[in-house]
């Protein structure tokens, strides 16, 4: 029996444990990859803790999406295709080849699905959250148009575009366009938050005011391209948030969404805001209800994005125009100790782990 070694979630809030697991054989339109980088993203932390905090409405438990134990996460993934199902077409995915994977896979049979927008099926099958993800030395991917080709992009750079930078481009499509002298702030300098920074340059966003609470963390979104940072954790930082836009803040992108973040969002946008939602910290939002049509408001959530929108932010990124995040390499081994890590707001940028 041919095995490989698996990093999983034994029990909910404990750490990974190491374990060896009978090696899959791709079936029909699989795709087996041997696992080169898995990123680590801030949601693992609420993956692993069994829980996302849905504020006044409770928890909503990982059981309750479809998760079972044990399981690899890590939804950032870039592989070596290393074997094919019978059904699935060489020239798509070359054995050899490296790609990175877009691991939100939806039910493949509603509309969504049916309109390559797998990430708003309400059944979803993604990678390193229902199913077992990168978290491995392999990895089976349900179909090779689920591969993106990455050319000659580094590795450790890339990897995180699966997630942390699609998830941040989707919402800035969401953001909309502006007009000159109006500004996007984003609220969070984390990997989405520099990402986001970032890749809202190269999209031609021409103000952009980055919020966070880490002064460290605001030095790296300057480095990103930010115009203005601000720490949230100021007692005047409505008023200070309203003084550097002057007063003409169009959009949020919040890659947080705490209480704290919604709240001043909310209170700085101008009429005909729209504050846009991708950050899972958690907790209740609160906001004058007569608001939402005398300041002309939009609220929305955005989730991860679609295989389409990974291929489009990669021939982005391929132009050069993205600025690079700040990216550490870590053995495979230290997924448990770097969530933790993570976790402990010890981490700046993103973390990807490596099985070279």
């Amino acid at each position: 029996m041919t095995t490989y070694t698996s990093y999983d979630l034994v029990e909910f809030g404990k750490p990974l444990m190491a374990r060896e697991r009978e090696l899959p054989e791709p079936a029909g339109m699989q795709v087996l990859l041997r696992v080169r980088r898995a990123g680590v993203c801030h949601s693992d932390i609420h993956i692993q803790e069994g829980f996302f905090d849905l504020g006044d409405e409770g928890k909503l438990r990982m059981e309750d999406r479809g998760m079972v134990l044990p399981m690899a996460m890590g939804h950032e993934i870039l592989g070596e295709v290393i074997a094919l199902g019978p059904d699935a077409d060489p020239e798509e995915a070359p054995v050899g080849e490296t790609r990175l994977v877009h691991p939100w896979i939806g039910c493949g049979d509603c509309r969504a699905c049916i309109d390559g927008r797998e990430n708003e099926c309400t059944r979803m099958n993604a990678l390193g959250v229902i199913r077992d993800g990168g978290y491995a030395t392999h990895v089976l991917v349900d179909h090779p148009k689920f591969l993106v080709d990455i050319g000659d992009l580094d590795p450790d750079i890339v990897t995180p575009y699966s997630c942390s930078g699609l998830t941040v481009y989707n919402a800035l499509l969401k953001a909309g366009a502006m007009n000159p002298g109006e500004w996007l702030a984003v609220m969070g300098a984390g990997g989405l938050g520099l990402n986001a920074v970032a890749i809202a340059r190269a999209m031609g966003f021409e103000k952009i005011v980055s919020v966070d609470i880490d002064d460290r963390k605001l030095q790296a979104a300057v480095e990103m391209g930010a115009d203005a940072v601000l720490n949230g954790s100021r007692e005047d930082a409505l008023e200070e948030l309203r003084k550097i836009t002057g007063n003409q803040l169009l959009a949020v992108v919040d890659t947080v969404g705490a209480p704290s973040t919604s709240r001043l969002a909310i209170h700085a946008l101008i009429k005909m805001g729209r504050y846009v939602v991708v950050g899972l910290y958690g907790g209740t939002m609160s906001m004058p209800l007569p608001w939402l049509p005398q300041k002309y408001l939009t609220v929305r959530g955005s989730y991860v994005g679609n295989c389409n929108q990974l291929r489009d932010l990669i021939e982005l990124v391929k132009t050069g125009k993205v600025k690079d995040i700040p990216v550490s390499s870590r053995s495979l081994s230290e997924a448990s100790q770097t969530l933790d890590d993570l976790k402990a707001g010890k981490i700046t940028g993103r973390v990807v782990l490596t099985t070279e």
